[in-house]
């Protein structure tokens, strides 16, 4: 599908008409590109394998359809085609061939005025402006009459989603059982808007957009026979701004052709289009994923200062995010025509160096920034704030990141590690070589400097520290120079030697027990205390779920075993370990059993509030109480202690936060105060 057919020299065969004779349509008018270069026959068309594919097997075996529908988007060859296979339902070459083909080598009989769209046989109509049922019903009443000159009679209707209902009804008999005489072409760009009851009497064929390197081709061919020297550089530029329609990438060389007066480069290009210089698009992201707010900005006020529109700017850079992205995932996407040498070797660098969540969020702060850019009554102001919002992000952390770092992070009163962050570090995002990844604003121990802005402009806090159980059974020997705390690494980065290196000393002794750091030394023998525990550290979501979700089966001091209720969270066993190993500062084993398990803390609660209830009511004052008002109820049972148990429950009890009090589900008023003065039993 290699060959061009300029319309103006279509191949000539001898016939009896003069419809066959190119001279006849030759005139000294200027023809855009687009209708010059407009294909002619199957073997012209490009990146529409699929579909050639399979009319020339349907029209081997003489199974074909009554209706077609061609869809695809702008500048895709729907009309076109349309034309073509009108060209081909009705080849005919006296005397040589006299069926439907779709090998035309020559032209025919009624070649010539079929692609011209100008055959008595061959009726175009525009549905956009021709919508209602009268039009409809001028075609309902021809395809009773036979054809002219021709060997079929053939409606080619464009856009035909624009039909109203009306119309639509008023084809479908018709369409379902036309005579045989009579071949229906639609084409449409909408194809949602076409009525089902249409699209089951149609053969349907997507026109697939054109691949970027198969456009790349076709234009320098073009561009060779018109004898126009362009760059290869330029040529992609073109093709990619065509978005994979051929004739709006035949109408942009038409107009650089005009610009460049013969010779075209890519500067020239980007000039007309107003874009930006992929290499310099290249710098601002590698800029952007450093966290170089400054460079960045310079950057794009440079690209606005030479013409770059700041949407367009904002829309590449996510182009080539999409494009690293797919480098990661896909090492097979750098062999795509359209892209350059530059983009293939630094997209592989910033591949390697970037994690998919970076790239990732930095893909949705762009698509999010483009918009705003596009509507923004100052786009480059927008532009620039999109930038460093964007450049501050590659030192922050992904979610994922910053909740490792507060429950692996270990150790006290040394330097806090900060967040690695996403970004580049350095000038080796540049052109020089590869990038290396850091972690933003480095403060004295290698993390994020307390004091660095966030993306919001507000300081940025540093992570508060929670020491592990290993931290907390083991101490530096005595004297010994503390190590700076690495920053943990990031996802994507191999493990490194710290930056600093603690000076040769002897292997440390073991510490003595006494000055290991202490922890809670009381004895945990039941759910009860261990709750109570996490009560006093004011972690109230793990309180709850031991006394709601664990089903003791052993419980003492340093080992529980348990069976969890439906509603428990799947890692429930490795948090509680892990939390009472940072509070007690010895190791836990916790352990899921197969067996029932005794019944929850909170059932407990509850059994023994139901057990004080009964016995309430059981009591011959209440009883008497209860029979003297109606529908009272008894919402809670009170037991007075004596002062003595008062001040031992004072020194053990728990101190638990506001509102984390446990009370039944039917407590809708205040539980009654035994000290009311309103509220006198016997003693």
């Amino acid at each position: 599908m290699d060959g061009l057919f300029p319309t103006d020299s279509l191949p000539e065969t001898a016939g009896p008409t003069d419809a066959a004779k190119p001279g006849a349509a030759k005139s000294g008018a200027y023809r855009v590109l687009a209708r010059k270069y407009r294909p002619q026959s199957f073997d012209d068309l490009i990146g529409q394998e699929p579909m050639v594919r399979t009319l020339s097997n349907a029209f081997e075996i003489g199974r074909i359809a009554q209706a077609y529908m061609l869809t695809g988007v702008r500048g895709v060859g729907k009309t076109t085609t349309a034309r073509i296979l009108a060209r081909a339902l009705n080849y005919e070459i006296p005397g040589q061939i006299d069926k439907p083909t779709i090998h035309m080598p020559v032209a025919g009989v009624h070649c010539q005025a079929i692609m011209e769209g100008r055959h008595v046989d061959v009726m175009e109509m525009d549905a956009a402006s021709h919508t209602g049922i009268e039009d409809i019903r001028e075609i309902i009443e021809a395809v009773r009459y036979k054809p002219a000159t021709a060997r079929m009679k053939v409606y080619i209707v464009d856009e035909v989603h624009m039909l109203s209902n009306a119309a639509f009804n008023g084809l479908l008999k018709t369409l379902e059982e036309p005579p045989e005489h009579v071949k229906f072409i639609f084409a449409t760009t909408e194809i949602r808007k076409v009525p089902v009851t249409i699209l089951s009497r149609c053969q349907r064929f997507d026109l697939r957009r054109i691949e970027a390197g198969v456009l790349t081709a076709h234009l320098r061919r073009i561009a060779e026979a018109e004898r126009v020297g362009i760059e290869d550089e330029a040529l992609r530029l073109v093709a990619r701004a065509a978005e994979g329609s051929v004739r709006d990438s035949l109408s942009l060389l038409d107009q650089a052709i005009a610009h460049g007066e013969g010779q075209i480069t890519a500067d020239q290009i980007r000039e007309m289009l107003g874009l930006a210089d992929r290499t310099r698009v290249i710098d601002l992201f590698g800029q952007v994923m450093r966290g170089d707010v400054a460079a960045a900005l310079q950057e794009l006020e440079a690209q606005y200062a030479v013409g770059a529109d700041p949407a367009t700017v904002i829309a590449d850079l996510a182009e080539f995010t999409h494009f690293v992205t797919r480098l990661k995932l896909v090492p097979g996407a750098a062999e795509d025509g359209a892209a350059t040498e530059a983009e293939v070797t630094r997209g592989r660098d910033y591949a390697e160096g970037l994690s998919l969540r970076v790239l990732g969020r930095a893909w949705q702060m762009l698509l999010k920034g483009f918009d705003e850019v596009k509507t923004a009554p100052k786009p480059l102001a927008a532009a620039e704030m999109v930038i460093v919002r964007l450049a501050y992000a590659a030192d922050l952390p992904t979610p994922d990141e910053a909740l490792k770092l507060l429950r692996d992070a270990g150790g006290s009163g040394g330097p806090s590690p900060g967040p690695s962050g996403g970004g580049l570090s350095g000038a080796g995002g540049g052109a020089g070589g590869p990038p290396r990844m850091a972690g933003g604003s480095q403060g004295p121990g290698g993390g994020a400097m307390p004091g660095a802005p966030t993306a919001s402009g507000e300081p940025r806090a540093a992570p508060r520290l929670v020491a592990s159980s290993a931290a907390m059974a083991s101490a530096a020997p005595a004297g010994a120079q503390a190590a700076a705390v690495p920053s943990p690494a990031a996802p994507w980065e191999e493990p490194r030697a710290s930056a600093v290196q603690p000076s040769p000393s002897p292997s440390p002794s073991p510490v003595p027990a006494a000055t290991a750091p202490a922890g809670d030394t009381r004895p945990l023998n039941s759910l009860e205390d261990i709750a109570a525990l996490a009560a006093e550290k004011r972690d109230i979501r793990l309180k709850l779920a031991i006394e709601r979700q664990l089903r003791p089966v052993r419980v003492e001091d340093g080992r529980i075993e348990f069976s969890p209720t439906p509603e428990a969270a799947k890692d429930l066993a490795q948090e509680l370990g892990r939390k009472l190993g940072d509070w007690t500062g010895r190791r836990w084993m916790i352990a899921i059993s197969r067996e029932t398990g005794g019944a929850t803390v909170a059932e407990e609660r509850e059994a023994a509030r139901n057990r004080l209830v009964t016995d309430a009511r059981a009591d011959p004052l209440v009883a008497a109480v209860l029979k003297r008002f109606p529908g009272a109820m008894i919402v809670d049972v009170r037991v007075h202690k004596t002062a003595e148990e008062e001040a031992a429950a004072a020194a053990g009890a728990p101190i638990l936060p506001a509102g984390s009090e446990d009370l039944p589900a039917d407590a809708y008023t205040a539980p009654v105060d035994m000290d009311d003065p309103g509220w006198a039993p016997d003693d």
